[in-house]
């Protein structure tokens, strides 16, 4: 009769252990074949995180960018608080691959006691032990290996996520490094309006001393340059602003950090057009989202396998002796083996709130992973979209600067010779200034969207051609 109870437990065992084995996972999101704004020299590829990105910013070729990328690498504090975090991560997953390893230990113990079934007592003696013990869990249906799993994987979404704090950090010290080179061309264009604005003004004065022109023409001409003064004033702090976040960017204090004014050399890179669309390839973050789905699976596992039995070997060995002298002697000896199989009966619902619990935590990172996806393939079709149209913008705009400024030059000569009023002149001027302004930020904008797309993807490519 007990050998037909124990081939009951052996199926439920094994249907036990079928229970735990993991689902296959759903596709988050049917990619589409190609990106919409880019034609089909854009498509698709596999997850490869592991796949280096590179010094892409090097495509920018502008030496003070690079020294700046390379210390934000070194000592960004975003950066040092991921890699601090991969070190737990990591740290977590030796200590839970630890718990399938047999445990052995050593002890040694000295107690004070008396017989308990003498009558009126008996005359206290002292046992001294030492010896070692060994515990070991078989683990019948993979609940240890499965949470082994799940910490490791936790530890590869912690990399991926260091991944993409680098990228960001890098990404973020070359936009706000452009900004600040895009303010000082525009300081500069400013600068030279109010220089233009003042010559007007000696002019002016000196006809108004001779009696040519009234008093109002000079007041127009001091408002325009008290007004450009201050446009000036405005870009100054904006420059300030701009140093002061890549002082933290790269990790240094603020007061500490300074960036002379240069000229805005900087090449634009063309991103080649046989590059394919690596953004699930390259992006670290898709990749930290897809390793805390498996993380969450693994861990779906273990509580499942709360139901099932648990087994587990215990041996331990030494010597126990009341005289301290004779602890070591041979027949002072003690030994023992054991084996304990366990299986909760009644826990109140603990163990089904668990499997619960693992479940929707395995759904919210299958909707987290979702939707990152969708926000990385919406990333990269906004830059792209982006680029095509500053690029169709900046050619628009280089029209409108020419035209703006060779209406400047006949304002100019008209109203030197009395042709023209001096509000012509000075709304032409203003014309120009604003074209030009407007022509640097729009490439600026293209710098920043390059930068942008690069982030997108994941990182840069092994081959570009500067513009």
């Amino acid at each position: 009769m007990k050998k037909l109870h124990v081939v009951p437990l052996l199926a439920a065992l094994v249907l036990a252990g079928c229970a735990t084995a993991p689902a296959e996972l759903p596709a988050p999101v049917q990619p589409p074949a190609q990106f919409k704004e880019a034609g089909p020299r854009w498509t698709i590829a596999a997850p490869a995180e592991a796949r280096g990105r590179g010094t892409w910013w090097k495509v920018f070729a502008d030496p003070v960018l690079d020294e700046l990328v390379e210390r934000a690498g070194a000592n960004n504090t975003s950066i040092q608080e991921a890699a601090a975090r991969l070190a737990q991560a990591r740290a977590l997953a030796r200590s839970t691959d630890a718990d399938r390893a047999p445990q052995i230990g050593i002890g040694a113990s000295a107690a004070r006691q008396a017989g308990a079934n003498t009558v009126g007592g008996a005359t206290p003696t002292t046992l001294t032990t030492a010896g070692a013990n060994l515990s070991y869990e078989i683990d019948l249906f993979g609940r240890l290996a499965r949470a082994s799993d799940a910490a490791s994987l936790d530890a590869q979404a912690r990399e991926a996520l260091l991944q993409s704090t680098r990228l960001l950090v890098q990404a973020e010290t070359a936009q706000t490094y452009l900004q600040l080179r895009a303010i000082d061309s525009e300081r500069a264009i400013v600068r030279e309006t109010v220089g233009a604005y003042q010559n007007t003004l000696r002019l002016t004065k000196r006809r108004h001393q001779a009696g040519d022109i009234a008093e109002l023409d000079v007041v127009r001409v001091e408002t325009e340059l008290a007004a450009t003064e201050s446009e000036a004033l405005a870009l100054d702090r904006r420059r300030a602003e701009l140093e002061h976040a890549l002082a933290v960017l790269v990790g240094d204090a603020a007061s500490n950090f300074s960036l002379d004014a240069g000229d805005w050399s900087t090449a634009l890179p063309l991103i080649p057009a046989g590059i394919p669309a690596t953004v699930l390839a390259r992006r670290p973050d898709v990749s930290a989202a897809q390793s805390g789905i498996l993380a969450a699976q693994a861990r779906a596992g273990v509580a499942r396998a709360a139901w099932f039995p648990s087994l587990s070997l215990t041996a331990a060995g030494g010597f126990a002796s009341p005289e301290l002298g004779d602890l070591f002697k041979w027949s002072a000896r003690a030994w023992g083996v054991g084996a304990l199989l366990s299986l909760p009966i009644f826990d109140g619902g603990r163990r089904e709130a668990g499997v619960q619990g693992a479940q929707a935590q395995l759904d919210v990172a299958l909707a987290g992973y979702r939707g990152q996806v969708l926000v990385a393939f919406r990333e990269v079709e906004d830059q792209l979209s982006s680029l095509r149209l500053l690029q169709e913008q900046s050619q628009a705009q280089a029209r409108a600067v020419s035209s703006a400024t060779r209406a400047t030059v006949l304002s100019e000569s008209r109203y030197r010779n009395g042709l023209d009023s001096q509000l012509e002149l000075l709304d032409a001027r203003r014309s120009e200034l604003r074209n030009r302004r407007q022509a640097l930020q729009v490439r600026s904008s293209q710098y920043q969207a390059t930068v942008a797309l690069i982030r997108a993807l994941g990182g840069g490519w092994e081959a570009a051609t500067p513009s």
